[in-house]
């Protein structure tokens, strides 16, 4: 079966994975350079037109051993390039030896197919149920005079347009070496013209995921975070695009790295217009030594090919991170409707106001409370308790399990806020154990509200939280937890490691980080894990391995939303996004909203509220109420049917999106038209996804249309008066 979708053509040297969707061609080039040729649509067979064209070019150098003028590794399309063989752009590799030098030259030495996807140890990556699902093709590059080695590992989903990608380097000789640069993954694109565009995803904290675009010049780009997470400022995806690609139509290349720490995608087009993109650990303040007989593993990234527009390659993330990236029982389960209490109570509360915060949940048919920052240590305020996870002594006045009982007995699910990864210097565990603190000793380290960072990377800090966090979860029935990070990285030191290994200390935090997630998980299979970094700022494929969904963002402005959460869905899956009605005047921009529209921002993706349901007007909770039971009505399709994009915010004063379920039974379409005019231009919204010759019912209107009626006249938008204002359109399939 491995064959049918990935093969070696040994007359021809070329290596072609595909399946009925996607092709991905390599071959070995003269003196064993590995070519990259062509990634994109299904191509049944490759016959050889597509061979590297020749020409001598000035400056550009030869194949080292190769004296033909005209055969250059600097203008040759590459599958993964090596610093120090005559090739001037940016390598995917730079690798230092014991002599000093960094000269390296990768040459094709083996390759070996394999069924189903090999498991990368310690690190997030997607995954297949068995081994009937997936072929993986193994090629081993190797330095061409030292024992050095890189895998390439290239794994095909066989009903996926979908490639992951990642290397992995083996020193065998018998000395150490140091690396300063390893990407998981290098793509050569040839001066074709057909990606002319990069789309990423830039923002800052309570602005995250905004969607960017731009024309890939001359010279170098970089889209990168240097924070040690993934981070609010440059999410870890791009994709490229044409210029005539739009939602709807057009080729897509989408790329994840299924990574949370520092990262960068890297592109460069050359002196004949050929762009080389690279895509993995970022090399600031990265080495990693390797001795005699061990190796590297790099994150893994994950490829996909669309030629529906920006839709269709979003839909295949949307499934596959969803299905294959998310793991554990809540996947692929409705997530609860909740009611968090920080924008209601901040750190001001008892169990009296909790009770009553529970008690309104539970008449308005809420499912879950989710008690957030405060509850530990001596916390009052933002200033102190990080790393102290004990209760609070007196706060609540039956503590802890005091609370979930009550949550439990008005029938709801009990949820917990946590931040582990953090220290603050007034708390015990700081008092016990102040070289736990990332810090260069006998130097002040930066702080970052009030809060420092601990040492993920060592194994006693790791067990340290651990044990704390088990003692509770021991103790007390709990159903989901909110996990917090609310600072970027600094002072990056370990005490652990030696002055020549420093360059370790952030990737090694991570890998800790994701240990200790793991660890939890395996003991607690059934809690259901959020996801959260002062809102967005760790908001990526790798966190999504150990929880399913994730805070995007701080921002519960419904206005600002829009675009935080189209830009989210250009990537990310409904069902990794929660989104919560908050009070008016809003926390963030103190904007006002009508209940309304925050409610149908909200719905869009996984549902809740996050304000002081005791201050409520009557009038607000019964709409309220009336939210929660549409919610329930829409939730499968809303968290797990096939997400569209139809009208961007980023574009104009409207915005528009839809669901529709895999069957196309039904569908759910959200409009929303920010400021309004007193002389107001219509619009019209054109759905997609539907069943041609169906015929469909509102059902608040029960008026019907047939599928290809509202896909290609569309609907009107309502004249809505005043700003801010969204309508929702809930049709479903009328049997004939």
């Amino acid at each position: 079966m491995s064959q049918t979708y990935a093969a070696f053509n040994q007359e021809t040297q070329v290596f072609h994975l595909h399946n009925n969707e996607i092709s991905y061609i390599a071959q070995i080039e003269e003196d064993g350079v590995l070519h990259h040729l062509y990634f994109g649509k299904a191509v049944q067979h490759y016959t050889g037109n597509k061979n590297y064209l020749r020409r001598d070019r000035g400056f550009s150098g030869n194949v080292p051993g190769n004296a033909e003028r005209a055969y250059s590794k600097d203008t040759l399309p590459q599958e993964y390039s090596s610093h120090g063989s005559m090739d001037y752009r940016l390598p995917a590799s730079i690798i230092r030896r014991e002599n000093g030098s960094n000269l390296h030259d990768l040459r094709y030495f083996d390759y070996r197919i394999e069924a189903g996807k090999p498991e990368l140890k310690g690190m997030p990556q997607a995954y297949v149920l068995n081994e009937e699902e997936a072929t993986t093709l193994v090629i081993v590059l190797k330095d061409r005079d030292q024992e050095i080695y890189v895998e390439l590992a290239y794994t095909i989903y066989h009903e996926r347009p979908v490639i992951t990608r990642s290397a992995k380097v083996l020193n065998k000789t018998s000395e150490k070496i140091v690396l300063e640069k390893i990407a998981s993954m290098q793509m050569d694109l040839s001066n074709s013209g057909v990606y002319d565009e990069v789309i990423s995803l830039p923002g800052a904290h309570l602005r995250e995921r905004q969607i960017n675009r731009d024309s890939i010049h001359s010279g170098i780009q970089s889209f990168e975070s240097r924070r040690g997470a993934s981070s609010h400022h440059m999410n870890s995806f791009i994709a490229l695009v044409n210029h005539d690609t739009n939602e709807m139509s057009g080729p897509a290349i989408g790329m994840h790295l299924v990574y949370s720490g520092n990262h960068a995608f890297e592109l460069e087009k050359d002196q004949i217009d050929q762009v080389r993109v690279l895509a993995g650990i970022n090399d600031y303040n990265f080495s990693w030594e390797l001795s005699s007989n061990e190796e590297f593993q790099t994150p893994e990234v994950i490829l996909t090919y669309s030629d529906q527009g920006l839709n269709g390659m979003s839909g295949s993330l949307h499934h596959l991170l969803r299905e294959r990236v998310a793991r554990g029982e809540h996947r692929l389960k409705e997530r609860p409707i909740l009611v968090n209490n920080w924008e209601a109570t901040y750190f001001d509360f008892d169990s009296k106001k909790i009770e009553q915060i529970v008690d309104e949940a539970a008449d308005l048919g809420i499912e879950m409370f989710v008690l957030d920052d405060g509850w530990f240590g001596h916390r009052d305020s933002d200033n102190s308790s990080l790393g102290d996870w004990f209760e609070y002594e007196g706060k609540l006045k039956d503590g802890l399990k005091g609370i979930a009982d009550y949550v439990h007995e008005k029938g709801l699910q009990f949820g917990v806020w946590f931040e582990p990864e953090m220290i603050s210097v007034d708390s015990k565990l700081y008092e016990e154990h102040p070289d736990y603190l990332m810090q260069e000793p006998n130097r002040t380290p930066s702080s970052s509200r009030d809060q420092h960072l601990l040492d993920m990377g060592r194994k006693e800090v790791r067990q340290n939280i651990e044990n704390q966090m088990c003692r509770i979860l021991d103790e007390v029935p709990i159903d989901y937890i909110k996990w917090d990070m609310n600072r970027s990285l600094s002072d990056v030191y370990s005490i652990e490691l030696s002055a020549e290994n420093q360059g370790e200390t952030a990737h090694r935090h991570i890998l800790g980080v994701y240990e200790l997630m793991e660890n939890l998980i395996a003991r607690y299979p059934k809690i259901l894990w959020e996801g959260c970094s002062g809102g967005g700022g760790r908001f990526d494929a790798g966190f999504l391995y150990y929880m399913p969904q994730s805070w995007p963002t701080d921002n519960t402005d419904a206005v600002e939303r829009l675009k935080i959460q189209y830009g989210t869905s250009l990537a990310y899956p409904i069902s990794s996004m929660t989104a919560h009605v908050s009070a008016v005047p809003n926390h963030q921009t103190g904007r006002i909203t009508s209940l309304k529209t925050r409610g149908d921002v909200a719905m869009s993706g996984v549902f809740g509220y996050e304000l002081d349901l005791t201050e409520m007007s009557k009038e607000e909770k019964i709409i309220v109420k009336e939210q929660v039971q549409q919610y329930q009505t829409i939730r499968p399709l809303v968290q797990f049917g096939d997400f569209y994009r139809l009208n961007s915010p980023f574009e104009g004063n409207m915005t528009a999106w839809m669901f529709v379920s895999a069957d196309k039974t039904e569908a759910l379409v959200m409009m929303a038209r920010t400021l309004a005019s007193a002389q107001p231009v219509f619009h019209e919204v054109f759905l997609t996804g539907l069943d041609e010759t169906a015929r469909y019912q509102d059902q608040a209107t029960e008026q019907q249309y047939y599928g290809d009626e509202l896909m290609n006249l569309g609907v009107n938008v309502p004249d809505f008066y005043g700003d801010f204002q969204t309508a929702l359109l809930h049709i479903k399939k009328v049997e004939a």
